[in-house]
């Protein structure tokens, strides 16, 4: 389940709360359990997969979530595979460990690991928010925020792309709030 800590150090566990505090942003977050895990459980162990191995897993993964993809307009979507043997591993957390904007809707669902999100409330205040397997984040276009593997450095998502370009980072200069810390 996720988990939210505010500027204050607050942390919140409740989903209902999490859903209250992220709503400004209109960001949508939600737990799928559909069990697709059972079809594939040796490729989510595995830190390396191949493109055959990462579109299997994509074809079986949208044969049950073909709604989200249709709901959301989704066009496309992709593996996102992060492991200390990953290629591009060091490349993929510098892209998007620092505040950025998205042209178009980042969207993922959480296959295995975790991942934690930080952003920047309408008020200034700075959240950040993990979530792990069986969570889906959809951030609108245009909203601050930042992203990273947590210390497991562990994660297979599925991406939904909309554009190509919309993937692109669009760096901001607001700084980490001192009383949080963003994990490296």
């Amino acid at each position: 389940m996720p988990t939210l800590l505010l500027d204050d150090g607050t942390i919140k566990s409740d989903f209902h709360e999490i859903l209250r505090e992220i709503a400004p942003l209109g960001i949508c977050l939600k737990h799928y359990d559909p069990g697709t895990s059972l079809l594939f459980p040796q490729l989510l162990e595995q830190d390396i997969l191949n493109d055959a191995e990462k579109q299997q897993i994509i074809e079986l993964h949208n044969s049950v979530f073909e709604f989200i993809q249709q709901e959301n307009g989704y066009m496309w979507a992709d593996l996102l595979n992060i492991h200390p043997g990953s290629p591009n591993f060091q490349n993929i957390i510098a892209t998007y460990n620092r505040y950025h904007h998205h042209t178009a809707p980042e969207a993922l669902y959480i296959l295995a690991g975790e991942m934690i999100f930080g952003f920047v409330k309408p008020d200034g205040q700075q959240i950040q928010l993990l979530i792990q397997s069986q969570n889906y984040i959809h951030i609108p276009a245009g909203v601050e925020h930042w992203c990273s593997p947590t210390a497991l450095l562990h994660l297979k998502a599925v991406r939904y792309f909309t554009t190509a370009e919309g993937w692109v980072p669009h760096y901001t200069e607001t700084q980490l709030s001192d009383s949080l810390n963003q994990p490296q």
